[in-house]
This record gives C-alpha cells, structure tokens and sequence, in this order.
C-alpha cells in the first residue's frame, strides 16, 4: 500500500493503537542500563523519561537528560552539595580538560582546540566578540541565520566599526543546490571581507548547507591574502552535531560552534566550540578562563602553554554538575554509532517529507534530499498559520514546533527518540487538516 493510500484508510485509531503498542511509547525506568548496544533505539528511548502521553516531535529544542546523563549529573550534585569546597577543588584543575577529550572523541581534532560553553549563543558571541576585525572591515553572513547570529555580528560591528553584509544563498529552500549556494557565497566576498558566518543545518527551512563547498570558496577567496587578511570561516553546527557522522576538523571552517543540549542529548546549558589554529591565532578571550589560564596568571605555568580552548573558555562558577556530566553524552552517541544516529534520523526524516509532500493542502520547504537536509522538516498547511498548525496538533497529542522567524512555518523533528508508527500517526493528522 503506497502512503498516501494509508494515511487517507488508517485513520486516528490505527495511529493510536501503533502507538500505545510501540516499544518507545514507555516511560523510562527506575532501572534503566546506562549503556545502550548499537543502533538499539528501543533501549535508548528507554532511557528517556519523557511523558508517554504526546508524540515528541520537538526533542530538539532542549534535551531531556537520559538515564546516564541524569545518573552523572545527579553524582555531582550530591557530591557538591555534601562538601563543596573539597570536590571543586579536586576536580576543577583537570576536569575541563577531560570534557574536551571527551567532546574530541566525538567530533575529531584536537582536545586542545575545544572551548567549552554553556550553549550555541554563548558560543557565537565568544567567538565573534573576540575576533580580530577592524574599522571597514566586513564581515559577511547569510540571511538564513538564527537571531543569535545576527545580533552577535551587529554588536560585534557597533563595537569595532565594522560592517555587517548579508547574503541569501538561495530563494526556494525546496530548490537549494550546491553550485547556486557556492556562487551567491562567492558574489558576496569583497577583498574587505574578513569574517563568513553560515549556519550549517537552518532552523527557520530545514536545509542543510554544503559546508565543504562553501569553504572551497573561502578557501579560494583566501589564497592571495596575507594572515591578517585572511577570512575566518565560522559554522553554528548546531542542529547538524548530533546528527551529521561528521569530523568537524574535515568540513572545512575554521570555527564551529555549537550547544550539545539538543541533539547530543547533554546536559542542559552545555556546549562547545572548536577553533583551528589560525582562527585561536586571529582571536582575543571575552571572558577569563579558570582553568590553566588561572594557573598561568599565579605564575605556577607560563601562559603560551595554556591550551588555546582551555584559554577561551569563559571562567566563573557554572552549574558544574552539568558540565562535568557532558561526557556521557558524548559516549552515549558512541555507543550507538554516530553512522547508524544519521542513518535512523535521515530515515524517519524522509518519511516524514514524502508524507508531507504526497498532501496537496501542504507545501513543503524543506529539501527531500539528504544531501540539502538533516533532521529539521518545514511546511504549511493551506489555509492555516503555523502556530495554529501547532495547536491543532497539540491538542491531538502530538508536540512540534513553528519555526521563531519572520517568516513562519509549521515545523517536525522526527529524532532518535521517534519511530515509524509515530511519524505515521502525525501525518494521518495534517492530512486530516485538508
């Protein structure tokens, strides 16, 4: 039977009873295994206590903490609470350190190179606050960008006297080609530009940018220049990471920047920044670190070795029973294989599209491919606003999003914590809005 077929015959209560029967609809457990074999998603959505009462169409906004995540930063926090001067200073001098391996097993590179922060907006005003750009330089960014990027670059160039350009590297997001988003990218360097800022998945469309070819295009755009002016490629990898069985070290930036409190499943008000060496070069810390920089300015290490991430760490007291449980969710993706993660969420993704698209009351934003797409799925219904799409479905039991920009879309998230019933079911529902 073709799926259109099936969502015009299934109807509500063939959607409900896969659902109730799915192996994903529990609760987790008091008991649950803090460690999960191999692309066993039955288990690992085990370890999530999310409500079995909604279809969860929007994990990714903010992660629920599974089983040894919670375990971790539950270890912490009693410990802290018990004697709290003694565990941080036993901890505090190597446990940065720790967390950067960690996130370096995951996402490639260099412990070294890693800064941690506590989400993608952190990260990006780390980084572009503290970027070496002067009067009537410009610094170039798409369109497409979340708000974070935005007003990171605006205050940047308030600040330094710089400019702010923007380019759109494509009209259709249905449409969207490598080559088009290579030439817009192209026509929109100057030899005053020193700055490119993309965003590596989009979440106000969906598409997901050929970051390695658009780096080909710096990279081209650099190759006469001196250091100083040099371009510095930055990426919000945030709603790729997680997804995406990418070394970051390979996609061709020279920053990455992301929050590992969505599709990493970390704790909440985590995330990490990696900086190759040229851009560290090119870069001032916003923030003091206490970490080895501390150390270094007690005299106890010289300051060129300090670590160029432990440098630009921001310092201060966090919630350190959060940061310090980052690592089990680093080895949490391991354990199921970063190959199968982007297996399984391009897989219940495209499900997703081809239903939508099948529906003749629904337009379709995001790209079917994978190639231009990642975990993000945009539309509208004909004849309704996004937010009352979300209402509609809300009250149905089913929770997604719309997307938080000028123009809004109705917006899913199909993830790992999803399975196929689920996805039917929320498509039996928007073919019901026709």
């Amino acid at each position: 039977m073709r799926r259109r077929e099936f969502l015009n015959t299934a109807g509500l209560a063939l959607g409900a009873a896969a659902v109730a029967s799915s192996p994903v609809s529990g609760a987790a457990k008091e008991e649950t295994p803090s460690k999960v074999a191999a692309a066993d998603w039955t288990a690992l959505r085990n370890m999530f206590p999310l409500t079995p009462d909604y279809i969860h169409l929007s994990t990714f906004l903010l992660a629920s903490h599974p089983t040894p995540v919670a375990q971790e930063i539950e270890k912490h926090r009693r410990k802290l609470d018990e004697n709290p001067a003694d565990y941080l200073h036993e901890h505090n001098r190597t446990i940065d350190m720790q967390i950067a391996q960690s996130a370096a097993g995951y996402m490639g590179g260099e412990w070294t190179d890693i800064a941690l922060t506590d989400s993608t907006t952190m990260g990006l005003a780390m980084v572009y606050s503290g970027l070496d750009v002067k009067p009537g330089d410009e610094m170039l960014q798409t369109v497409h960008d979340h708000y974070s990027t935005d007003m990171s670059l605006a205050h940047k160039a308030e600040r330094c006297g710089a400019v702010v350009k923007k380019v759109a590297l494509y009209d259709d997001p249905a449409e969207v080609s490598t080559a088009q988003c290579q030439q817009r990218l192209k026509a929109g360097i100057t030899d005053k530009t020193r700055v490119v800022a993309v965003t590596w998945v989009h979440s106000s469309t969906g598409v997901k940018l050929p970051i390695k070819a658009l780096s080909e295009v710096v990279h081209a755009a650099n190759a006469d220049r001196g250091e100083s002016d040099q371009i510095i490629f930055c990426v919000d990898g945030v709603h790729g990471f997680g997804i995406e069985d990418q070394d970051v070290t390979q996609l061709g930036c020279d920053v990455f920047i992301a929050g590992t409190h969505k599709w990493i499943f970390g704790p909440r008000g985590t995330g990490v920044v990696w900086g190759n060496k040229k851009a560290w070069r090119r870069s001032v810390p916003v923030i003091p670190s206490f970490s080895a920089s501390y150390a270094a300015w007690l005299g106890q290490m010289p300051m060129e070795m300090v670590p160029d991430g432990m440098h630009f760490t921001p310092g201060g007291f966090h919630s350190f029973e959060h940061r310090w449980a980052l690592p089990a969710a680093f080895a949490l993706h391991q354990q199921l294989g970063k190959a199968n993660v982007q297996s399984r969420i391009h897989a219940l993704n495209t499900q997703t599209k081809e239903g939508l698209a099948a529906m003749s009351h629904v337009r379709l934003y995001t790209p079917l491919a994978t190639e231009h797409s990642s975990g993000l799925v945009c539309f509208d219904v004909a004849g309704m606003k996004p937010e009352e799409v979300v209402k509609r479905m809300h009250e149905k039991g089913i929770i997604m999003s719309s997307t938080p920009y000028h123009q809004s879309y109705a917006r899913f998230a199909p993830s790992l914590l999803n399975n196929e019933a689920e996805i039917d079911v929320a498509l039996a529902e928007i073919h019901g809005m026709a």
